[in-house]
């Protein structure tokens, strides 16, 4: 059934598939660009896959403005703002972030800076407060899981009230997105399967939540099948081009259906376990997917069986009985998440990551004034927010 009224847009230019990084030099002349700032990190260059890039832009006659490659895990506003100051002093005219979701972050909110006037980021911080176009922008993700290169958010610290500040605009968005297989080979077991249950957490979200529209949808589908069928191939063969490729893909649809139709209660709790406890994003989807599907099931039969074909198969699907279909997914995925575990010690429990139980009220308080909470199909309470952290306690 169509929504009586939604919204959807996607902008990036996707470029995927082999020798996808050769094709970025043409891409930043198409946008008029030819002296680039590089984002990227230590690891990036270590692996080589940096001098791939630099290689192609030195046989296309484009000149680095510079590199910078110091991007903590988290950053900060006095890190984009030295970095906007660099690309200005450097005389840049576009961005080239290679790297995984604080790279992609951070050089969103550097070109937010060096696009306009403004030099305090907080005056762009909330929704849909900056408007325009802004300065060419590439991104080329390293791993397999956020879907930054795709969505209209960026996350930056602000370490002088210890808060994390969401900028949230369609102008935001990337210019154009590069896939290559190449980005992701290097990155361990562990940390392919838990970016990869991230992008199944923004894909069964974005389907079975209450924004969710006819396009989200099918990006949102795709995606959950891409990863049924690739993320453990990719975790047991970090060499399979075909399974690094499929995740690279599933990854930005997955981030381009829940840009369109937002996340919910995992999300909620997630960011808090981050916030209290300082759980890795990725680890804290994995825990927490299976749990607040229960809470959510009996308003989510319907999508929860439809992502039931499309995660397990027709056969699985048509052998369950209609009934059934939805506790039937949330039993897959648990066995999914369950056979990552054994396969590279993905963790499944709290205390699994560090989180003490004292810790737990604390993390309830603070999800459920997390925005993700206010567009989840339940009611989000402390109580059930306990539940919830109890069972995966």
């Amino acid at each position: 059934m169509l929504p009586k009224y939604y919204e959807f847009k996607n902008s990036v230019k996707i470029i995927s598939g082999k020798n996808a990084l050769e094709n970025i030099p043409f891409e930043l002349s198409n946008l008029s660009a030819n002296r680039p700032l590089i984002l990227t990190t230590k690891s990036v260059i270590k692996n080589g896959q940096l001098k791939i890039i630099t290689n192609a832009m030195d046989n296309a006659n484009i000149e680095v403005g510079t590199i910078f490659k110091d991007i903590p895990q988290d950053s900060s506003v006095e890190i984009v703002n030295s970095i906007s100051k660099l690309y200005r002093e450097e005389k840049c005219d576009s961005i080239v972030a290679i790297g995984g979701g604080s790279v992609i972050d951070t050089a969103k909110a550097v070109n937010m800076l060096v696009s306009t006037n403004v030099s305090d980021l907080k005056e762009y911080m909330g929704l849909e407060i900056l408007g325009g176009k802004l300065n060419p922008f590439i991104v080329v993700p390293s791993t397999a899981g956020t879907g930054s290169e795709a969505t209209l958010v960026s996350v930056i610290a602000d370490t002088s009230r210890n808060v994390k500040m969401e900028f949230i605009s369609y102008s935001i968005l990337p210019d154009v997105a590069v896939l290559d297989q190449r980005m992701t080979e290097t990155l361990p077991p562990k940390l392919t399967a838990s970016t990869g249950i991230d992008a199944l957490t923004h894909s069964i979200e974005a389907f079975s939540g209450f924004q969710k529209n006819p396009l989200s949808d099918i990006y949102a589908l795709t995606s959950i099948e891409l990863i049924s069928n690739y993320l453990i191939k990719a975790v047991t063969n970090g060499k399979d081009g075909e399974a690094r490729l499929a995740m690279a893909n599933a990854s930005l649809m997955a981030g381009v259906a829940f840009s369109n139709s937002m996340v919910g209660i995992v999300h909620a709790i997630g960011h808090a376990c981050g916030g209290v406890s300082h759980v890795p994003h990725a680890e804290a989807m994995t825990i927490l997917l299976p749990h607040c599907m229960k809470l959510n099931l009996n308003l989510c039969e319907e999508e929860y069986a439809r992502i039931l074909l499309a995660f397990s198969g027709a056969e699985v699907y048509s052998k369950t009985p209609k009934e059934e279909r939805g506790q039937r997914c949330i039993d897959e995925i648990q066995k999914f998440i369950t056979k990552l575990n054994e396969i590279c010690g993905l963790p499944t429990k709290l205390r699994d990551v560090g989180v003490k139980r004292e810790e737990l009220q604390d993390i309830a308080r603070t999800a459920i004034n997390d925005g993700a909470a206010m567009v989840n199909p339940v009611e989000v309470t402390f109580d059930k927010v306990m539940k919830i952290l109890e069972a995966a306690y």
